[in-house]
């Protein structure tokens, strides 16, 4: 096949189920790439509501098993980000803690938990902070990390010229062979699958 054919990927013969509707139909390997996936931020998350990493750990646990529970409730048509689902259960999870601490003798003291407690946010928003900013730029690189595979490696690489370089759809086309119309759809391909395994309502980018 040349490279100015229209790419063949998995992804593109259907529309991908998004990784939380797989976990959903209890896909065991879509439960531990949602863990991989994840895992991080909340784990990040933890440790910014005050806890120590050994807490924090525990808190992760707490969340997935939080999530294990509450994912077939969960509906991706109407309720928005995954991510902002996901941090709410997590707040909870780190006020819980703090509440507990506050409360046991060896604990640390009431005053610091609560002060703890008033810092975390009720809603998530990706632009809260350079740390949130952070956060989410690592979570879209293990994404995209996890679908490489998915994809041949022209359509990857005009994706990745077009988005990440932000190279011109013309120069990407000649360079790779393509013609403008397979560079967009190419980078549309990709969006797509990123959008269905983070079961995000928008990318990080917009596609043409």
């Amino acid at each position: 096949m040349s490279l100015s054919s229209q790419p063949s990927d998995a992804s593109s013969h259907a529309t991908s189920p998004t990784l939380v509707a797989r976990v959903q139909a209890n896909e065991q390997a879509a439960w531990q790439r949602l863990v991989d996936l994840y895992g991080p931020l909340i784990y990040s998350w933890a440790c910014r509501g005050g806890l120590a990493n050994e807490d924090a750990a525990d808190v992760m646990q707490e969340v997935f098993a939080a999530v294990a529970k509450a994912i077939g409730r969960f509906d991706t048509a109407g309720c928005g980000r995954f991510r902002g689902w996901l941090w709410t259960i997590t707040r909870n999870k780190v006020r819980d803690h703090h509440r507990r601490s506050a409360i046991e003798p060896e604990g640390r003291g009431g005053d610091t938990a609560l002060r703890e407690l008033a810092e975390l946010p009720d809603h998530w928003d990706d632009n809260r902070s350079d740390a949130t900013r952070q956060e989410v730029r690592a979570l879209y690189h293990r994404a995209l990390q996890l679908i490489r595979n998915d994809f041949e490696p022209h359509t990857w690489q005009a994706f990745w010229l077009s988005v990440v370089d932000e190279q011109p759809t013309d120069e990407i086309a000649s360079q790779l062979g393509l013609s403008a119309n397979g560079v967009r759809q190419a980078k549309s391909r990709v969006l797509r699958r990123l959008r269905a395994e983070l079961a995000d309502a928008a990318s990080p980018v917009s596609s043409e």
